[in-house]
């Protein structure tokens, strides 16, 4: 299939997403998200939620970079919902495993979720931003030099984070969830190219996908060393000093912006995964996931495509066979 044809496929077929919970795999279509899990029972429990993004609902939201910052934040908050729903079954199972009495909950409210996600907000800014600006500051006496005190901060916020998962994904849960993150990865990539649901067509494909959120944070740290060296030689220029405040306080409101022009990005570089720079481009993020998934037995990719299945509908046989005809035809 060449490049042109392959981005008109993308454009007919809804683009799909995922991301990986307890035992379980969330996937997200243009209409709904759905979260499958398995219980200890073995079966299969499946959470459907229609779902319109503020995006679609608000046309002037979906402009370059704008519509980056509020996907971002809508899919945290999916996220940090679907992760509660599995949390509450899976401490339902250990509780009927240990005897005790079964109480599940009905999950958190979009308010709870909103609260989670500006705590997790304030703690990843407060780690991954701040701290390296403040190490950078008192550690190195390159405060007046711009590309140099950001590539330095960079390089300290690549560190912490690489030693953050690095240290995580030696927790047996951990390794878990990242084999549910490899199954997800899987299950679209049977999707997208060969147009299957069928769990031996998913288990051939790699687990390294180039449009997935351990990408997209490369490259927010990736674009946050240009933007912001940029952003400091303005403020230079201007002012002719900075501090440690000032970059505070120009720095952290900017993330957002950040967070959109990666999301572009990652956008952009999807549409043309085959072109040289552009492999290049992901090549940090790929190699991130190297940590963040794991290779899934059959039962966890049974897993994620039932949450696929659910994500694009009651039609969705019809959309898969879709999917296949449009590939068969572009391959021609």
């Amino acid at each position: 299939m060449t490049e042109q044809n392959k981005s008109v496929v993308e454009e007919v077929i809804m683009p799909v997403g995922g991301q990986a919970v307890i035992e379980g795999v969330m996937m997200r279509s243009k209409d709904r998200f759905a979260t499958a899990i398995r219980r200890s029972s073995g079966e299969i429990e499946i959470d459907i939620r229609e779902y319109k993004s503020l995006i679609d609902r608000q046309k002037w939201l979906n402009v370059p970079i704008l519509r980056g910052a509020v996907t971002l934040i809508e899919v945290m908050i999916i996220g940090i919902k679907t992760l509660n729903f599995s949390a509450d079954k899976a401490m339902a199972d250990e509780a009927e495993k240990e005897g005790k009495e079964v109480k599940e909950g009905k999950g958190m409210s979009t308010l709870q979720a909103i609260g989670s996600v500006t705590i997790a907000l304030v703690l990843g800014i407060a780690l991954f931003f701040a701290g390296p600006l403040w190490l950078t500051t008192y550690v190195f006496n390159i405060e007046k030099e711009a590309l140099a005190f950001n590539l330095s901060a960079g390089l300290i916020r690549i560190t912490i984070f690489l030693a953050y998962l690095i240290a995580i994904s030696y927790m047996n849960d951990v390794r878990r969830l990242f084999e549910y993150h490899g199954a997800e990865h899987k299950s679209i990539y049977a999707f997208e190219e060969k147009g299957s649901l069928a769990v031996s067509d998913a288990a051939v494909f790699t687990t390294l996908h180039p449009r997935c959120g351990t990408s997209f944070l490369a490259m927010v740290m990736l674009v946050s060393i240009l933007f912001f060296s940029i952003l400091d030689s303005v403020v230079m220029y201007f002012y002719g000093d900075i501090s440690l405040l000032i970059r505070l306080v120009t720095h952290l409101p900017l993330i957002p912006v950040v967070g959109g022009i990666a999301y572009e990005a990652i956008k952009k570089s999807a549409k043309n995964p085959n072109n040289p720079l552009v492999r290049i481009f992901i090549a940090p993020g790929l190699a991130l996931q190297k940590i963040t998934t794991r290779e899934p037995d059959d039962d966890q990719l049974e897993v994620a495509l039932a949450a696929l299945k659910a994500a694009l509908g009651d039609e969705w046989e019809n959309i898969v066979l879709s999917k296949r005809e449009q590939i068969t035809r572009m391959s021609a």
